[in-house]
């Protein structure tokens, strides 16, 4: 433990910055706080209809690993350069190191607005859920004031907990990953045991129920049975996200180089397996494939409501919004962290100094964890107050921050492609693909990326395009104007020399040797 508390100090040094963040996460540690924001639980109930109102049970049987595989890809190649980079702010270093000033910036932004946006969804689908499940109980209905509400409690009650150290946080994500596998084979036995029949044969067989009844709420354009299968893996991809939580809490993890690929990697395998066979008896559990379409986004419910004991399913219910108030915990984690790296080098005009500072007394950025908090709330609030040509202007940002999310991903993994080896990278990381299986990995995740984009951009969230092309040409601008004399990114040879007395300062007031 101490030899790897020193060699992880030495590389953060290397890197130009003090240990402020308190480095007490082990491996464990590390791999359920990605498996906690990933969280089959929270987007693979609340996404559900994505896949039963497109492809019906295929979407599941065989949609589900296609999308667990495409993460998969993204997960292998970002945890080989977080092998070779552990910093807290990963993605932000990777796309400065790897590329240059202005794709650092890009990186960050990208990674910090769908960070931010996507903790907003998550504590929104848990207030669907817990309407869903116990909203007539306590009097809920969905209304604005009532949705913004729920979100800002939970998401206060998951920033206190942030506030107070990892210690606590990584104590709660710990219990989350053992309380998400256990929920999950216990749904998988509940569902089993509560169906009528087991006709396995809906886990391979092909609908397009897209523009029909009740489905139309979901996907309200009939289009072709090869996009209705496409559309169907938004489920696995927009759930199996969230392992770059690893990277982000690179400095508060032993043995970084090693443990914060294992967990990338470890939380989108387990998550995989386990939201395969949770998902795969719920669609052997319901009685018609055709009316389980029908039930659009309540399809969850429904199934329970059909076929499962109701005492058992309000344990069940309890288990999973536990579980789902987690997994907006781990996020306030990994937006916070990602919101202090890059403040730590100036990113955010005018607050930076304020958003880097750590608290001595808890070692966590209080700043940043507040801060990424209210604007997740904020998010909610004005999103659903607003409507798109018909849409909800919330739902088409989400469709975008996620598009975002994975392109914060893909933009340093294509940057790696052409760097490794050379003087930008020069040498691997303890946790070791090789250079040719990265290379096939990172081909592999810009053509994922390409897909994504494409399908997450159909109807009703065709806004999307406009939305994403809109931010970059808003970026580039901003970039021209007026952050490219600014901003000067992460601290680079001489500037990292200078920094060394500083840094031992700054240590020493933390306590640190």
């Amino acid at each position: 433990m101490a030899q790897h508390m020193t060699e992880d100090k030495k590389i953060l040094h290397d890197m130009g910055y003090a240990q402020e963040l308190a480095r007490t996460m082990g491996k464990f540690s590390n791999f359920a706080i990605s498996f906690s924001i990933i969280c089959i639980l929270s987007g693979g109930i609340n996404s559900l209809g994505q896949a039963t109102s497109g492809a019906g049970g295929a979407a599941i049987g065989i949609g589900w690993p296609v999308g667990v595989i495409i993460s998969g890809v993204f997960a292998l190649a970002l945890a080989q350069i977080s092998s070779a980079y552990p910093t807290a702010g990963g993605l932000y270093h990777w796309g400065s190191i790897l590329g240059n000033r202005f794709t650092g910036w890009l990186s960050a932004w990208l990674n910090l607005l769908g960070l931010v946006t996507v903790l907003g969804a998550i504590n929104v689908g848990t207030f669907y859920f817990f309407f869903g499940a116990f909203g007539s109980v306590f009097g809920i209905e969905d209304t604005l004031t009532h949705r913004v509400l729920f979100v800002a409690v939970i998401t206060g009650l998951q920033a206190v907990i942030n506030h107070f150290g990892i210690r606590l946080t990584a104590k709660l994500t710990d219990f989350s990953g053992y309380l998400i596998l256990g929920t999950a084979v216990l749904l998988t036995v509940v569902f089993l045991a509560s169906a009528n029949s087991f006709e396995i044969s809906r886990l391979w067989t092909f609908h397009n129920y897209t523009g029909t009844e009740g489905a139309s709420g979901v996907w309200p354009l009939a289009v072709s049975g090869l996009m209705a299968f496409l559309l169907g893996l938004l489920l696995p991809i927009y759930t199996i996200t969230g392992y770059d939580a690893s990277a982000h809490t690179s400095e508060e993890t032993t043995d970084a180089a090693r443990s914060v690929p294992a967990g990338m990697v470890s939380s989108v395998l387990w998550s995989g397996l386990f939201g395969w066979l949770f998902l795969s008896a719920f669609i052997i559990m319901i009685p018609s494939m055709d009316e389980a379409a029908k039930q659009g986004w309540n399809v969850f419910f429904w199934g329970m409501d059909q076929q499962v004991n109701p005492v058992l399913k309000n344990i069940l219910y309890i288990l999973i919004f536990v579980a789902q108030f987690l997994c907006g915990l781990a996020t306030v984690t990994s937006a916070s962290r990602m919101l202090y790296a890059f403040s730590r080098d100036g990113g955010i005009p005018g607050a930076s100094k304020a958003l880097a500072t750590v608290s001595v007394k808890h070692r966590t950025p209080v700043a940043a964890i507040w801060t990424s908090s209210i604007l997740a709330v904020l998010f909610v609030w004005l999103t659903s107050a607003i409507t798109i040509a018909g849409t909800p202007a919330y739902s088409i940002v989400v469709s975008c921050t996620v598009i975002f999310l994975f392109l914060s991903f893909a933009l340093p993994i294509a940057l790696g492609f052409l760097t490794i080896g050379g003087p930008k990278w020069p040498k691997m990381g303890p946790w070791n693909l090789g250079i040719g299986t990265y290379k096939l990995v990172a081909i592999l995740s810009v053509l994922a990326m390409i897909l994504i984009f494409v399908i997450g951009i159909q109807p009703p969230n065709d806004w999307a395009l406009v939305i994403t092309v809109g931010f970059f040409l808003l970026s580039l601008a901003i970039w021209v104007l007026f952050e490219n004399k600014r901003f000067r990114g992460p601290p680079i040879g001489e500037e990292i020399k200078r920094r060394q007395a500083e840094i031992a300062k700054t240590e020493a007031k933390f306590g640190e040797r």
